[in-house]
């Protein structure tokens, strides 16, 4: 099984910086890998939103007995588990693979990061939805644009931070 998933990883990275020659000379891999593997899982976030709240929620109020949800908001909540998993695997394994923190501090950090990119899906879904009155799936696609900046900053300043990174910020204090 660690072979299977190690051939999968170089096969996914082999493509990747297969398309990376054009980009050579304007961005570092890492972003261009951050870029790719990115878009790879928003591009699986936005298809099973659409899944979710279209055909299994079917644009219904979700009720769990205790409470009930929107069918946007219920859309992201059982999505994210799913694509929380699928962000770490790649940002670790394909994206970030020079830092040197250890696998559950990652783990810990990149869960502290999502808390912030789950706070900002949260209000800007709220924002879009009910307060501008968007449809749902353009107000995911806009949300998810403005958290994918945060979301790489954060990741590559403190989730999957490596030496490099840690010294020049020693060094500009």
């Amino acid at each position: 099984m660690i072979d299977f998933s190690r051939k999968i990883r170089d096969l996914i990275i082999t493509i990747i910086d297969w398309f990376y020659s054009p980009f050579k000379k304007f961005i570092p891999i890492e972003t261009f890998r951050y870029a790719a593997t990115g878009g790879m899982n928003t591009a699986f976030d936005i298809v099973l939103y659409f899944i979710f709240y279209n055909f299994i929620f079917q644009k219904e109020v979700v009720d769990l007995g205790i409470f009930a949800m929107t069918p946007h908001i219920a859309a992201f909540v059982f999505v994210f588990p799913i694509t929380f998993s699928t962000g770490f695997l790649m940002a670790k394994y394909i994206t970030f693979t020079q830092s040197a923190l250890r696998g559950r501090t990652q783990l810990f950090r990149y869960g502290i990061s999502v808390g912030g990119s789950i706070l900002l899906n949260y209000v800007l879904l709220k924002l879009f939805v009910e307060g501008f009155g968007w449809y749902a799936t353009v107000s995911k696609i806009a949300t998810t644009l403005i958290v994918i900046a945060y979301s790489y900053m954060i990741q590559r300043h403190f989730t999957f931070r490596t030496n490099k990174a840690a010294m020049a910020k020693i060094g500009n204090n």
